[in-house]
């Protein structure tokens, strides 16, 4: 499997991918509703548990349909990155063959592996008449997320393209970001039979879960957490007895003994951070064999003494009355 031979003659018999839907004028919500129906190259990431931002559980509560409670990205929000990644993909792809001398045109259908019907696709454009590359993938990277960047391609874009040339059975695809704006990046992904067949054992597995209806486990990613917040919303007013679950009473036992170990250590950090301001007093700086701290003075801030006000008008907590939804608080009692 991982011989040259075996991949480059696994790679010729890959054969091409199927037009599941066209999409030129497909309404955003059938799109959406087509996308639940496999994993597509944006989900890989988070399908095997490695995107930075989506946890296999909040996917697995988009692809069954239990995302109404999860927060939606509005695609016409200014401040959202998916509205400039969207605005901006045709300059990326632009620039592209500007940089590269390579035409590129789109591709407007949702493509689907020829043997596995769950593996969908999207991609961003065909890259036409170059032996060397077929896929462009168009990114942009802000501030934030350009940290991700610093390294070449993250590992959650590679699943994202390697998945593209599963499914498209092609031999390669660029990358090209633009950073902060201002900086466009090409990387080049080269087809990695030994990848893509352990890319597609994973989704086969999380797959598994959606059409069992089971939910994968949480993996502690603040994703995983606010999608339990979605899914179980509210108590029920029931007491489950645990006392004879082995498994679960290990869990409760690690559960306190972590929470110990952290206290400890969240204790000695305040002892050795307390040290170093003592003995800056009222320095602004201090220099360090290994690094720096500073400690300055925050600006002063303006606020609201709603307290006093609605002493001094109390009709106005009437006049405009916030209700503020509760959430449930996990509380461990040993």
């Amino acid at each position: 499997m991982n011989t040259s031979s075996q991949t480059d003659t696994a790679a010729a018999k890959s054969p091409p991918a199927l037009r599941l839907v066209k999409t030129i004028d497909l309404p955003r919500g059938d799109w959406l509703a087509v996308r639940k129906r496999g994993i597509g190259s944006s989900d890989a990431g988070a399908a095997v548990g490695l995107h930075p931002y989506k946890s296999p559980l909040e996917l697995w509560m988009e692809k069954t349909g239990r995302d109404g409670n999860l927060p939606k990205t509005d695609p016409n929000d200014e401040a959202s990155p998916m509205y400039w990644g969207t605005l901006l993909e045709s300059i990326v792809a632009s620039h592209y063959t500007k940089r590269t001398g390579r035409k590129v045109r789109r591709i407007n259908a949702v493509l689907q592996h020829p043997t596995e019907p769950w593996m969908l696709a999207n991609i961003d454009r065909e890259v036409i008449g170059s032996p060397d590359v077929q896929i462009l993938e168009c990114k942009t990277a802000g501030m934030n997320g350009a940290r991700l960047w610093k390294d070449g391609v993250p590992e959650y874009v590679q699943l994202q393209v390697m998945h593209q040339l599963a499914v498209t059975g092609k031999q390669a695809a660029d990358v090209a970001v633009l950073i902060c704006g201002q900086e466009l990046q090409v990387h080049r992904i080269e087809r990695d039979e030994s990848m893509i067949y352990r890319l597609m054992a994973l989704e086969r597995q999380f797959w598994s879960y959606v059409e069992r209806d089971q939910a994968p486990p949480a993996d502690g990613s603040d994703s995983a957490d606010l999608a339990l917040r979605a899914l179980y919303p509210q108590g029920s007013g029931q007491t489950l007895d645990f006392s004879q679950d082995s498994s679960m009473s290990a869990a409760f036992s690690d559960l306190l003994v972590i929470r110990q170990v952290l206290a400890t250590n969240t204790q000695f950090e305040a002892q050795v951070k307390q040290r170093i301001q003592q003995r800056m007093g009222d320095a602004t700086k201090a220099l360090f064999e290994t690094g720096s701290v500073t400690w300055k003075r925050s600006k002063d801030g303006l606020g609201l003494d709603i307290l006093s006000l609605l002493k001094d008008q109390p009709e106005l907590a009437q006049q405009y009355p916030l209700v503020k939804p509760g959430s449930r608080r996990f509380l461990v009692n040993s």
